[in-house]
């Protein structure tokens, strides 16, 4: 039978007779539990072990499935079949129901807050609860298995007194009360840090009990509420507690797990990895596999014939029934829209969206079932999306997955869409954002999230396959989307110009997304091991090489191919265009997020993340000084993997960042803006945004990467001289030719001479070139300044090149 999950305080409570025996999951797996019956039967006739029926008595309330469960009063029993012991099981830990504020927004009801695998075992008269690591690895027929298993001598989280054997002296009981209402590390939902932060003294036990315990035939579901002693505590304050109810989902995972697919740094997957130490590999081997779904072909020998086919098992997400009714039909078509994906790798209907049963149509379904994957929809003010999954260790698949959409993320993509397309897009000019629009965006996100649990990580190299100039064209952008994978950060197209007409503005799947899943996702029947699919995998990468299209990078700050939130292939000629749209945002904000007798609060919202939108601009391009762009390959491809950006593209993304970022930021403070969203500090708060880009520009790791270039390809390289020149000439133009230096110029003067004293101090011990480059740096500016404060007048122009230049006198002539 099954519980109801309504029943949490009163679990079990509608049964009263005493449960049949149960059943072994599999009588003809052979385990060590005959050898054990033998010694239970001698154990039992000495009376070690209570009566069955004495322990499940009459009032017992039972619930068979992958363990027998039962509740006496108020005593919990696990009733583990011999059979299972030694057998690797998932333990999930998840949040189930928390509190206000707790963790500052980025844990809610589903987050998870451990992942590990176990095993039950009897020692004697005892059950341990284990955690095993599948981190090394050897075959068991190999002798160095019993070094690897006495080098890594698997923890154990908590011992059980038998307190019975099952009436056929299958089974052992134990009584779990202790496991669940005392504070057990390994399955707690508190960190260590959030311990610290809200000052926890300990958990009350008499305010902590299970709530709920369900078994299924492959999964056991336990709910149970902590209750710790906190002196500050997240909310409630003046209660000094912190209630949670914690969810554990135990998995029995499959006794053969799926063959497993090993990775390549070539085609992005998220993985888990083991050293091998039964490799014939003269070195401990590390072996990294892919995470995936296991898919199976319905019908093999139509697959064969290239038929799509559906899989013996589709990935099924459920939506959560707190999700409002007007947004499920976009999360399901954000779910569903991986279906042409997986086409690709010869599946129909690999994945669906249903909704959740109703409990008329199905009491016990609960969101927390290790069973179900659902689409959490969470009330909180938290702006964000999450798509994680939970994996077997042993061979990279994915068993189940719950993708987080947090209510405020819907803020963040209304205001993003008005910012970095307002300029050329009418129908983003507003706060009201029509459903139909809001809705593609969070259709979206849920793809992206998707795309996670899937196994696919970010791909910030995706935008970067298309031509920056594509963007602006209704045929290119409806066809091929804005990135060609929703996996990148390209949310929205803020290269498009006025009166460029239909041009999409919203990410979308792309082509890289259907060769990563036929990849990743291809059943190959014929082939017996990950080591023989190897080859198979190189020639599917192959017949891409020296397409952008399907090139794969992770996020790196050194390389301007793969920026996060970019768009297109030329990041001087889409920041261009970015900031050209920007203009006319800021312009005409104020009007678009303001009605009458409301205040000025949404239009400080969004005026502060448009002058975060102005920064991700700049830093696009400053990623072009010192940039290295990386392509992964392997050793039988041509070609280098590191290649310097040339000298040319260098100096003009300089030459940007002089003119657009460092220039007098006037039309970033319009005066209605400015006027109505503070008394003061506009001044200081333009100074921090541009010195931050001046702080990013003098990064000592690009003058690194600068310096090295210059080493490696001589005269062709752009070098950090040239660099800190055309910086020192932008940024001190005025003072050359005695033109007046406004506020925001001195500020930032101020941020230079600073960034160089920093640069120099932090060098000098180590004599190194960036120490030689800036003192050089900070003598010129020295001798300008010294010369330029003749040709004004007394004043603050005057006496600001004057402090600047006898601030340098002091810190070059300082021992």
């Amino acid at each position: 039978m099954r519980f109801l999950p309504f029943l949490l305080l009163s679990f079990l409570a509608c049964k009263t007779a005493a449960p049949p025996p149960a059943t072994p999951l599999d009588s003809t797996t052979e385990t060590n539990a005959s050898s054990d019956t033998t010694d239970i039967e001698e154990t039992e006739k000495d009376g070690k072990f209570k009566e069955y029926t004495d322990v499940i008595t009459g009032e017992a309330v039972s619930d068979d499935g992958v363990f027998t469960v039962h509740r006496v009063g108020e005593d919990y029993y696990f009733e583990i079949p011999f059979a299972t012991f030694s057998k690797d099981m998932l333990l999930v830990t998840r949040i189930a129901k928390i509190p206000a504020e707790l963790g500052g927004g980025y844990l809610n009801a589903g987050s998870k807050t451990n992942e590990q695998l176990i095993q039950w075992d009897r020692v004697n008269d005892a059950i341990y609860l284990r955690s095993i690591a599948y981190d090394a690895v050897a075959d068991t027929s190999l002798p160095i298995n019993i070094s690897v298993q006495n080098n890594n001598y698997a923890p154990i989280i908590m011992a059980f007194d038998i307190e019975a054997m099952n009436p056929d002296s299958t089974a052992a009981v134990i009584k779990v009360n202790e496991l669940f209402s005392t504070d057990v590390q390994a399955i707690t939902g508190l960190s260590q840090r959030l311990r610290k932060s809200y000052e926890v003294r300990n958990l009350d036990q008499s305010r902590s009990f299970i709530s709920r315990m369900a078994s299924y035939p492959g999964n056991l579901e336990v709910r149970h509420d902590m209750t710790f002693v906190a002196n500050n505590p997240p909310s409630n304050g003046g209660t000094g507690t912190i209630s949670m109810q914690m969810s554990q989902s135990m998995y029995l995972l499959p006794e053969v797990p799926m063959q497993p697919r090993l990775h390549d740094e070539r085609v992005g997957w998220f993985t888990v990895s083991q050293v091998d130490y039964g490799s014939e590999a003269l070195k401990a081997d590390e072996k990294t596999y892919i995470k995936r779904w296991k898919l199976v072909p319905s019908d093999l020998a139509a697959y064969e014939r290239g038929e799509l086919v559906e899989p013996v098992e589709p990935i099924v997400y459920y939506l959560d029934p707190a999700t409002p009714e007007k947004f499920r039909p976009y999360f399901r078509q954000g779910i569903e829209d991986w279906q042409v994906a997986f086409e690709a790798a010869g599946f129909k209907n690999a994945i669906v969206a249903r909704d959740a049963p109703t409990e008329a149509e199905d009491p016990d379904w609960s969101p927390e079932d290790a069973r179900f994957s659902v689409v959490r929809y969470v009330a909180s003010t938290t702006r964000n999306a999450i798509g994680p999954s939970v994996v077997d260790p042993r061979s990279g698949q994915i068993i189940e997955s719950d993708i987080i959409w947090y209510h405020n993320h819907l803020r963040s993509y209304r205001n993003r869409y008005l910012l970095e397309t307002g300029g050329a897009n009418p129908g983003a000019r507003s706060l009201d954002t029509p459903e139909e629009e809001i809705g593609e965006m969070m259709r979206r996100v849920i793809s992206h999230e998707v795309g996670h649990a899937l196994g696919l990580p970010h791909n910030m190299k995706a935008s970067y396959a298309y031509p920056t100039d594509s963007l602006r064209s209704a045929t290119f952008t409806n066809k091929w989307g804005l990135a060609s994978t929703i996996m990148d950060y390209t949310r929205y197209n803020y290269v498009a110009q006025p009166g460029d007409e239909g041009v999409r503005w919203v990410r979308m799947l792309g082509p890289y997304d259907v060769y990563a899943i036929n990849w990743g996702y291809r059943y190959l029947p014929d082939v017996a091991s990950a080591k023989a699919e190897k080859p198979i995998l190189n020639e599917w990468i192959a017949e891409k090489k020296g397409d952008p299209v399907y090139l794969f990078g992770g996020r790196s700050s050194s390389d301007p191919s793969a920026q996060t939130e970019s768009v297109g292939d030329d990041p001087v000629k889409a920041s261009t265009y970015g900031m050209k749209n920007l203009r006319i945002v800021a312009e005409n904000l104020a009007d678009w997020t303001t009605e009458p007798g409301e205040d000025y609060t949404d239009l400080r919202e969004l005026y502060g993340e448009l002058l975060g939108v102005w920064s991700r601009y700049a830093a696009h391009v400053t990623a072009n000084i010192g940039g290295v762009y990386e392509q992964l390959r392997t050793t039988d491809e041509q070609g280098d993997t590191y290649t310097h950006l040339d000298s040319e593209e260098q100096e003009r993304a300089m030459r940007f960042l002089n003119q657009e970022v460092f220039g007098s930021p006037d039309w970033l403070m319009p005066r209605r803006i400015i006027a109505n969203i503070g008394a003061s500090g506009i001044v200081d708060r333009m100074a921090g945004l541009q010195g931050r880009q001046l702080d990013n520009l003098l990064d000592e790791d690009r003058l690194g990467r600068m310096i090295e270039n210059e080493t490696l390809n001589g005269e062709s390289a752009y070098t950090a001289t040239e660099m800190l020149e055309q910086l020192r000439k932008g940024l001190w133009e005025e003072a050359l030719t005695g033109k007046d230096i406004n506020v925001y110029r001195r500020n930032l003067q101020r941020s230079h001479v600073d960034r160089l004293q920093e640069l120099m101090t932090e060098n000098a011990e180590n004599s190194s070139d960036v120490a030689a480059l800036t003192r050089a740096e900070l003598t010129n500016i020295q001798r300008l300044a010294e010369r330029a404060a003749t040709r004004y007048r007394n004043g603050v122009v005057k006496y600001h090149l004057l402090e600047i230049a006898a601030d340098i006198e002091q810190l070059l002539t300082a021992k």
